[in-house]
């Protein structure tokens, strides 16, 4: 082994609705990773949230065959600063491994929301992503929305709800509260969309297309988070643009998502039944660089750093509104980040040699 590799720690898997979807990215950045330049330190995380030391192949991870005794140690982070990196609990002890990175390729809730980013800052772990602050921020869409107005971007209007406040249920009991969600449905107009506050992957999140539908999709959103947010529907389709940089940023090429019924949610974004996505958009060279430089202004403003994907949508009119910041978008070799990237002459091996060295 070459002393002088870095060690560099791949976080996969993770206490989230999303467990399956990390599973996949991190096989993809694992297996394309310059394993002549840094030691890869895999660290699994369960679905009930245990952190292990994984040893076996790789090729056991998509399948979610990793998690077996013989391939294993438990793993913890390190509270001590001064060795950045995690302690190995074995049946004879102790045993540590300093790290000189962590990526974590965690989607959702308990990865992608600035909880392990915490955890890994407060062990002194550089990280390789987005940090706690700003993971927190896109996660939650109703303070990324106002901070991308204040960078001038435009956002759908949206009303936010508590479960406390609105104890809402589908036969249409419960406080007051209900009455004021129905009011705000009626304010939005219908088609309206209907979200966790903090969720990945559209999780959650239900088009209502009529006012007696909207405390079933409240509910539903409710089981995602104790908060909701009721949005409008913005007329057009959705593009995204990935960003790359701390200091000096590169985007790829915006995409388009085309829809040919429903919304992009957690089935399509996987399985693509009903829709295409087009690299690059199929937009005018103008309007894209206008997207890109968009992405850019929230990328800053909501202090991202090392890789996002910005979503938006495009209206019939040309109007740009935000949508949402992946903080750890899909990372599979034809995922929609590398697939931007790929498009501007990025390769995916290119593309995680870049995070790696900045």
């Amino acid at each position: 082994m070459n002393d002088k590799k870095k060690k560099i720690a791949v976080l996969f898997g993770g206490c989230s609705s999303e467990y399956e979807v990390s599973l996949q990215s991190a096989y993809a950045v694992i297996t394309h990773m310059d394993t002549e330049k840094y030691e890869l330190i895999l660290i699994g995380i369960t679905k009930s949230g245990e952190w292990y030391l994984y040893q076996g192949n790789p090729e056991e991870i998509p399948s979610d065959r990793w998690h077996r005794k013989e391939s294993c140690i438990p793993a913890a982070v390190s509270p001590n600063r001064e060795l950045h990196g995690i302690l190995l609990l074995k049946k004879e002890g102790t045993e540590t491994i300093s790290l000189d990175g962590a990526l974590p390729v965690l989607h959702g809730k308990n990865g992608e929301d600035g909880t392990v980013q915490g955890v890994l800052e407060l062990a002194g772990i550089p990280l390789i992503g987005c940090d706690t602050m700003s993971s927190a921020i896109c996660m939650d869409k109703e303070t990324a929305h106002r901070l991308a107005e204040t960078c001038g971007i435009k956002t759908p209007r949206a009303y936010k709800f508590f479960r406390k406040e609105t104890l809402c249920t589908a036969d249409g009991t419960g406080s007051g509260y209900i009455e004021k969600i129905q009011a705000a449905g009626s304010e939005l107009g219908y088609p309206l969309f209907v979200k966790p506050l903090r969720a990945g992957s559209s999780f959650g999140i239900t088009k209502v297309m009529k006012p007696e539908d909207l405390l079933t999709a409240a509910d539903y959103a409710f089981a995602y988070d104790d908060c909701v947010v009721i949005e409008e529907m913005i007329e057009g389709f959705e593009v995204g643009c990935a960003v790359l940089g701390k200091d000096e940023l590169i985007t790829g090429a915006v995409d388009e998502i085309e829809l040919s019924e429903g919304f992009f949610d957690y089935t399509e974004k996987y399985t693509l039944k009903s829709s295409k996505i087009h690299v690059p958009a199929r937009i005018p060279k103008e309007k894209a660089e206008e997207i890109q430089e968009a992405a850019k202004k929230i990328y800053r403003g909501l202090g991202c750093s090392y890789f996002a994907r910005v979503d938006l949508f495009l209206t019939p009119d040309g109007e740009i509104y935000f949508n949402e910041v992946n903080t750890i978008p899909g990372f599979t070799s034809h995922s929609r980040y590398p697939s931007m990237m790929k498009a501007v002459g990025i390769s995916f091996e290119e593309l995680l040699c870049r995070l790696l060295e900045m």
